[in-house]
């Protein structure tokens, strides 16, 4: 018998490696569940966890038998074949490596046809409650084999044991002992499988021999039963593939998933997108002018406090050549005017708001102090929006956020009649996965006129 079981599982194993390592080849039929880590954490909507399982073939009585009475037939290929097993379980996965399941069967024990064993007949009802141990994932081979799986179960059992037969006919007995067994699986569908049990059933007290008579004093206390059999395994849950085969990355993977996150957030914060050498995240003036000098916020320095930053007035005194004053003066102007029609000068908007951060005071203050020393110039205020959302609530983002900033200067002392505004709309210059770079188009830009 024992031999029989062992060329049946090997049999059985084998085939399943070789067509597990045919289908490890076919990577577009394979499906992966990538779930947040084996922890506590991990629950139904993870992967199914649930699973019924149906499964037949033969139960045999290894001791004790009577003298003439036996369960295999000697003449014949592993002591023959009977078909003798039905059983229903429910399995249920604690985590991807263990579970618990429990298992309903029944196997009508009685003569192999054909055997020169006395007849004989005898119902086993068996109920188990067992622990699961998912091999694959214990030893983390799942990705290796994909579509074989391998389950080791064991627990404990209670039976009922019921002669059919001869003289005990209609007795009954109770009784109760241990289970192991070995399941190897094969995933045919995404939440369907089909399995081989090996089992070994130990009874640890039993009156009845398998035959159905008393058994002898001396074994009254043990008793084996050995089943195999072929199933089908169906899982049921939210998602589309059985847990046993999920691909679920372990929690070293996520840390380092989350460290590579980190990372990446990091090296986004260190972004420098005026070039003014201080970092993004800290820079309250992100449109500083290339080369101008800045304070450790990332502000243009402006000791002078006359709106225009001191280097850009150093370059203006440093490039014109002539003592004319006059000369100079119409350089400094043609540099401030291009600095502000060139866009230089801007203000800025957070995710959906219509007023200015913090930042931007100091470009508004700009504008204020050029129109009140030049009071025979205009100006037009353009807004923009980025591109989230819909673009009619962008549209109309953009030309909240113009006449916000004309409502200040209106305050400040500017003529409403010198101001024009208009809605420029979505700002599509940049790329709209990156909030750093959309940061740079939530703006109001100024155009000087006449």
């Amino acid at each position: 018998m024992k031999n029989y079981l062992l060329l049946v599982t090997a049999f059985f194993c084998i085939s399943l490696s070789t067509y597990a390592q045919k289908d490890k080849k076919d990577n577009d039929k394979d499906i992966e569940l990538i779930s947040v880590e084996t922890s506590n954490e991990i629950d139904g909507d993870t992967y199914n966890q649930w699973s019924l399982e149906f499964d037949l073939g033969q139960s045999r009585g290894g001791r004790p038998y009577s003298e003439g009475y036996f369960g295999s037939d000697p003449s014949k290929f592993l002591g023959g074949f009977q078909l003798n097993h039905f059983g229903l379980g429910v399995r249920y996965m604690l985590s991807p490596k263990f579970g618990l399941k429990s298992h309903f069967s029944y196997d009508d024990i009685k003569k192999l046809p054909g055997s020169e064993s006395k007849d004989f007949k005898l119902q086993h009802l068996q109920f188990t409650f067992e622990g699961v141990v998912n091999a694959m994932r214990l030893f983390d081979l799942q990705n290796e084999f994909r579509r074989f799986g391998l389950l080791f179960h064991f627990g404990i059992q209670a039976s009922q044991m019921s002669p059919q037969m001869n003289q005990n006919k209609g007795k009954k007995e109770l009784n109760g002992g241990l289970i192991v067994g070995v399941t190897p699986s094969i995933r045919v569908l995404n939440n369907l499988s089909v399995f081989l049990d090996v089992s070994l059933n130990s009874n640890i007290r039993q009156h009845f021999n398998w035959d159905g008579a008393y058994s002898e004093s001396n074994n009254n206390l043990i008793g084996s039963l050995f089943t195999t059999s072929l199933g089908i395994s169906y899982s049921f849950g939210k998602d589309k593939i059985h847990g046993d085969w999920a691909i679920i990355k372990e929690i070293n993977d996520k840390r380092i998933d989350s460290l590579n996150n980190r990372i990446g957030e990091i090296e986004t914060l260190m972004n420098d997108s005026d070039k003014d050498g201080v970092p993004d995240y800290l820079d309250a003036e992100q449109n500083s002018i290339a080369g101008v000098a800045v304070d450790t916020k990332g502000r243009m320095v402006d000791k002078n406090n006359n709106g225009v930053p001191d280097e850009l007035e150093k370059y203006v005194n440093n490039s014109i050549s002539s003592n004319n004053n006059a000369t100079a003066s119409i350089a400094t102007e043609n540099a401030v005017l291009q600095l502000i029609n060139d866009g230089y000068i801007a203000a800025y908007f957070e995710t959906t708001k219509v007023t200015p951060n913090n930042a931007s005071a100091s470009n508004i203050g700009f504008i204020l102090n050029y129109l009140k020393n030049n009071p025979g110039k205009n100006v037009e205020i353009a807004g923009y929006a980025d591109e989230t959302g819909k673009t009619e609530t962008n549209n109309k983002l953009a030309n909240d956020r113009a006449q916000n900033v004309k409502a200040i200067l209106v305050k400040a002392g500017i003529s409403e009649s010198r101001i024009t505004i208009m809605s420029r709309g979505e700002d599509d210059s940049v790329d709209n996965k990156s909030d750093w770079a959309k940061r740079l188009v939530r703006k109001t830009v100024f155009k000087i006129k006449q």
